[in-house]
């Protein structure tokens, strides 16, 4: 029964580590355009005891260089005219949006087929 349960964890941690890889991306999309914005990334760590479960390490700022944008009218914009962009690339969100989607969706089909499991044991262990 502990494996039947080390199953339901599992997913479990998978469903939250991809949730807040989804929120990481939403956040991401919503400041495409905010200046000196920097991507956040999620860093995912699987648990040393061998157990299978994931865990997320440290929210990191992708560190690339934020372009620079030539608007002299812009309040943030220094006296040359250029300020500090973001770099968020609305494409990449979405592949990650996409490949975090689908992710969760494996491992909330990995939950189902544990719970169906349970109950077909316990059906078992009725008769």
């Amino acid at each position: 029964m502990s494996d039947l349960l080390r199953g339901f964890e599992i997913s479990a941690s998978g469903l939250k580590a991809q949730a807040l890889r989804l929120r990481h991306v939403s956040e991401n999309i919503a400041n495409v355009d905010t200046p000196g914005f920097r991507r956040k990334l999620t860093t995912f760590e699987g648990a040393r005891d061998g157990s299978g479960v994931v865990s997320t390490g440290p929210e990191r700022l992708d560190q690339t260089a934020l372009p620079r944008v030539f608007e002299p009218g812009h309040p943030l914009a220094d006296e040359n005219g250029y300020y500090d962009g973001s770099n968020v690339n609305i494409i990449v969100e979405m592949a990650d949006a996409r490949e975090a989607q689908r992710s969760y969706e494996a491992n909330l089909r990995m939950f189902d087929q544990s719970r169906h499991m349970a109950r077909d044991l316990l059906d078992l262990l009725k008769r």
